[in-house]
């Protein structure tokens, strides 16, 4: 990795003529971090416990064999426990083969701002597209000869496409995703770097690439956030969270969640919509209380907690210290879901439900989603305790990757040869 020290600047300060927002408009913005995550999944799962949910019961005497489950699988995948951050990164290495590497060894970056800037890139546009792919979908890597399904296919799909120049505008510099490119993006171009066809189709193909072009529409129309030092590009992100860093150097976590809810927040589907904000990934629960206007309203900002996670790293490798990792949560997606109701620590009230597939707004879906997050925090402190690690030594990201994460996989796969997950959710490639 380049070892180039980053440069330390003082924050920024503008003088505007901002209209004073509404009372609607703060609410919403409580709800883009994820302090607003945690703190109404965990109402969720009071209910649960107090037995009000309309889908779901929970377990809470199962959660120490979950525990153990997941930390039989950590022994078993890192025994030195010298485990990574649960991150993209992972996903292109998959194989075996380090991927990333091989660009930083050729790529032509003179600093440390440069590796950034593209690792930025990369990771949020594979971020992007990384929604449930289906069970039918595979991608087979030329180089390697291998075939990878479901997030490791995506990652390396994506990946290749990335160092193919096919998010560039500029064919000197092939590693570097521009605004102009996203903007013309169509589901045809994704289908072909994805591999798709009739006989391997990929779920919410179009959905993805509508993503993509509403990316490229925010990083193009905002210069002052994502173009500062290079044309506008989703990697212009990293200079905005560089900015913001201590006399030390150090980012907290939660930070970077907030900037991308705050920057990226227009390119999500038409949802919810606030006080003029528009509220991403989060839905409604009428069993979510709150004394303002987002009563009723519970946020998980999946893909963006994600991409977080994925932004760690190429800051760490561009000389700056993430903190406060464990501001972030866990993420509600499918296979941490998975986790709990394969280890019966949630289980459908009615059974039947599990044979039906269910739109990602449901209150099904929803109230899965909020248990899945408190229940990984829950979890945390029993695989800490036996393994022996303190929370500063074993934050929450190393617990989904070590983890929570490969282990609701692992139990998939065990209960149903396919390795889907146990409930099937409806959705357009912008959730999961």
């Amino acid at each position: 990795m380049l070892s180039l020290a980053p440069t330390r600047r003082a924050p920024e300060s503008r003088v505007t003529d901002q209209p004073v927002p509404s009372a609607e408009t703060k609410a919403a913005r409580t709800l883009l971090n994820a302090a607003a995550v945690r703190e109404r999944s965990h109402q969720i799962l009071e209910h649960g416990l107090a037995g009000r949910l309309r889908h779901f019961t929970v377990h809470p005497e199962r959660l120490d064999a979950c525990a153990e489950a997941v930390v039989a699988t950590i022994r078993t995948a890192y025994p030195s426990l010298d485990i990574p951050f649960h991150a993209r990164w992972r996903h292109f290495s998959a194989g075996g083969h380090d991927r990333w590497d091989a660009v930083m060894h050729g790529a032509p970056w003179s600093d440390a701002g440069q590796m950034a800037r593209a690792a930025f890139d990369l990771a949020i546009v594979s971020v992007l597209l990384d929604a449930g792919a289906g069970a039918q979908w595979r991608y087979e890597e030329g180089r390697t000869g291998e075939t990878f399904a479901r997030s490791e296919g995506l990652a390396v799909a994506s990946f290749d496409m990335f160092v193919s120049g096919a998010f560039s505008s500029r064919a000197e510099d092939p590693f570097r995703v521009d605004a102009d490119v996203l903007l013309a993006l169509t589901a045809d171009d994704l289908a072909h770097g994805f591999q798709v066809s009739p006989g391997n189709p990929l779920v919410g193909l179009e959905g993805r690439a509508a993503l993509l072009n509403r990316l490229g529409r925010a990083v193009a129309t905002n210069p002052d956030i994502f173009g500062r030092h290079d044309d506008p590009r989703p990697g212009g992100l990293f200079d905005v969270l560089a900015a913001g860093a201590d006399a030390e150097g150090r980012i907290r976590a939660p930070a970077i969640l907030e900037a991308i809810l705050n920057h990226l927040g227009s390119i999500w589907p038409g949802r919810i919509e606030l006080g003029g904000v528009d509220l991403g990934d989060t839905w409604r629960h009428p069993l979510v209380e709150a004394p303002d206007a987002t009563n009723g309203l519970i946020p998980f900002h999946k893909l963006s907690q994600w991409l977080s996670y994925s932004l760690i790293e190429p800051l760490e490798w561009a000389g700056y210290t993430v903190v406060e990792i464990d501001g972030l949560t866990g993420l509600p997606e499918y296979r941490n879901g998975g986790l709990f109701l394969d280890s019966g620590v949630l289980a459908l009230k009615d059974p039947a439900e599990a044979a039906q597939p269910h739109p990602v707004d449901s209150t099904l879906v929803v109230e899965w989603r909020a248990l899945t997050v408190a229940l990984l925090d829950r979890i945390a402190e029993p695989i800490r305790r036996a393994l022996g690690l303190k929370p500063e030594d074993f934050p929450l990201a190393k617990a989904l990757e070590g983890g929570t994460w490969a282990t609701g996989r692992r139990l998939a796969k065990e209960r149903r040869g396919d390795g889907s997950p146990p409930l099937t959710i409806i959705s357009d490639g912008t959730v999961f």
